[in-house]
């Protein structure tokens, strides 16, 4: 029996905006017999995967603290992937931002005053757009895949803050361990939530997504973007500087991860260590896609994987279960999201055999 995959001809809008729903539902379905095969409970497992953490005050917190990194990273990624621009390399980029914020926290460490935030806001964008510059540059010059080069470069970002948290910005009283000092109250971002650790990057990340919104649905270079995305031989034809664009949607996406590993720094952890993420700018790319590459909906995955996160804790303290669960979840989510997409862009036709009883 042979099978042919084909494009279909007509692609069904909202059965494409559906599959984000069937895959989270796949996953749920998936995870069940996973936790069966781990020899849990699976409705205990999934209780304290996606219900237990939101019941209390920190757990509502907790799901902004650590959704706030996520939409901030994926709305950048997103404004890039419409365009055909694939920055791979966010987490490297986030990195660079925390070491250029951190550092300028560092050297006013024994100042106040409230021009120490908005400055380590300004060094972490300058830090990760120089480092997403990088890519840029070489896709521009030599047409080198951006892919490879964004994603090397974030090994690169992780040892280089290794030498410095294990050299010249250890801190001189901590007893050995690679970490910085602690920053000063005036480096810390202010809570929004008393007694939580939800902090002002929270309201940052919604505002920056709405501002992304707007610039996508109401700019000439939200338009120009989408156009290059969605029809290359047209932006072409329109004069659309596709090099430009390409700086653009690079630049800006590694600003918004730059100030995403600024506010990791400035706020949960509150100075510079060897491991600042968990993984937050490869994780930023199933937020997007799972939010449609729409700001706006962006929110709600990045909300949802932020639960992954928490629900990945409870299971391992509750449940023993492996740190692993969060990632396979992860993994399953992104996935099922890419068979769902393929099902409903392309069909598997049966082809009739050319000769009778073949």
């Amino acid at each position: 029996m042979a099978l042919k995959i084909e494009a279909r001809r007509q692609i069904s809008t909202r059965m494409l905006y559906m599959t984000p729903f069937i895959a989270v539902f796949a996953t749920v379905v998936a995870g069940f017999f996973l936790f069966m095969l781990l020899g849990a409970d699976p409705f205990e497992a999934l209780y304290e995967f996606f219900i237990s953490p939101l019941e209390t005050k920190y757990g509502l917190s907790e799901l902004g603290v650590k959704a706030a990194p996520l939409i901030m990273i994926a709305i950048g990624l997103a404004l890039g992937y419409r365009a055909n621009i694939w920055n791979i390399g966010a987490e490297g980029q986030l990195t660079l931002g925390a070491v250029c914020g951190g550092a300028v926290a560092l050297a006013f460490w024994e100042e106040t005053g409230f021009y120490i935030l908005p400055l380590m806001a300004i060094a972490g964008m300058a830090g990760g757009a120089a480092y997403a510059a990088i890519p840029a540059f070489l896709k521009t010059k030599f047409n080198v895949n951006e892919i490879l080069t964004s994603l090397m470069l974030t090994y690169v970002a992780t040892l280089f803050l290794a030498v410095l948290v294990f050299g010249p910005l250890k801190d001189p009283m901590g007893f050995n361990f690679p970490q910085s000092r602690m920053f000063s109250d005036s480096a810390i971002l202010p809570i929004i939530w008393e007694e939580t650790r939800l902090h002002a990057g929270f309201i940052v990340a919604l505002l920056a997504a709405v501002a992304v919104w707007v610039l996508l649905t109401r700019t000439i270079i939200g338009f120009q973007i989408r156009t290059l995305g969605s029809a290359p031989a047209a932006a072409r034809y329109a004069g659309f500087d596709r090099t430009k664009l390409t700086w653009f949607c690079l630049m800006l996406t590694g600003a918004l991860a730059g100030l995403a590993g600024t506010f990791e720094v400035a706020g949960p952890i509150g100075q510079l260590v060897p491991n600042i993420s968990p993984g937050y700018g490869f994780t930023a790319i199933i937020v997007a896609f799972l939010g449609r590459l729409h700001p706006l909906g962006i929110i709600a995955s990045g909300l949802l994987m932020a639960l992954s996160y928490m629900g990945g804790e409870n299971a391992q303290i509750n449940l023993n279960l492996p740190q692993a669960v969060t990632g396979v979840f992860q993994g399953m989510l992104l996935f099922f999201l890419l068979a769902s997409d393929f099902l409903v862009r392309y069909r598997v036709r049966r082809l009739k055999p050319l000769v009778e009883g073949a």
